[in-house]
């Protein structure tokens, strides 16, 4: 048996998707939520083991992790866990940082931290997720692009601190059409200019990112780490018509 892949935050969405990607491929899986019971028709589907996770909770992903890996260790991370805060400045309150920064980027450190033995043992790979807007200037991301942003530093700087065992990359979507983005997309009107607002003339897909991260786990991208990829049809480096 090979060493599995770790989903965290496999609970609808990207790490849904990525999940069905590469059980497809014939990866061994082991998918954490909060709240296992929400994961194990994707577990019993894909074959994966369910393990339960907050990752707010130190404790709670150092034992995930210990669950997770095998006497092979881990062939893989991916912290597929994120959330969307959109607040103006004037609104914003210290609790708002804090959370969104604990959720987002120290969850993803102390799974990195607690995962590195088994990744090393196993020369493995780690995906995180930024946004597009920790490299753009949007109105009201101050909270969430903050913490993104610290994801982005973090992958850089912990795949030198873990090379050569161990690649490290970061994926930087736009906007989703996955449960977090629910409130932003139930608008027909909003939808439909949130995918004007891209060159490629639609929001994304869960589908769309978990292509590049099962393509940065896999063997295939074994010369590629400390890079942020923007899978963002194109919103971050171009301007769509008529923009």
């Amino acid at each position: 048996m090979t060493a599995p892949v770790l989903i965290m935050g496999a609970h609808g969405g990207i790490g849904e998707a990525l999940a069905r990607r590469l059980s497809a491929a014939g990866y061994p899986l082991v998918l954490s939520a909060r709240d296992p019971s929400t994961i194990q028709p994707l577990a019993e589907a894909t074959g994966a083991s369910a393990v339960a996770c907050d990752v707010m909770d130190p404790e709670s992903i150092r034992s995930a992790v210990e669950s997770a890996q095998a006497e092979q260790g881990l062939a893989g991370l991916a912290y597929c866990v994120g959330n969307i805060v959109l607040k103006p400045l004037k609104s914003i309150k210290d609790a708002d940082l804090i959370d969104c920064f604990r959720l987002n980027t120290v969850g993803a450190a102390l799974a990195v931290q607690a995962a590195t033995p088994a990744l090393k043992q196993a020369r493995g790979s780690v995906v995180m997720f930024s946004t597009v807007a920790a490299g753009q200037g949007f109105g009201n991301h101050a909270v969430i692009s903050a913490a993104k942003g610290g994801v982005e530093a973090l992958a850089r700087s912990l795949a030198t601190d873990l090379a050569p065992e161990v690649r490290v990359n970061c994926i930087a979507p736009s906007i989703t059409d996955t449960g977090i983005a629910s409130s932003l997309l139930s608008s027909e009107p909003m939808a439909n200019a949130l995918a004007g607002a891209h060159p490629l003339k639609r929001v994304g897909a869960a589908d769309d990112h978990a292509a590049m991260a099962a393509f940065l786990l896999g063997p295939d991208a074994g010369w590629i780490t400390g890079q942020v990829f923007p899978v963002d049809g194109g919103r971050g480096a171009l301007r769509a018509k008529g923009q």
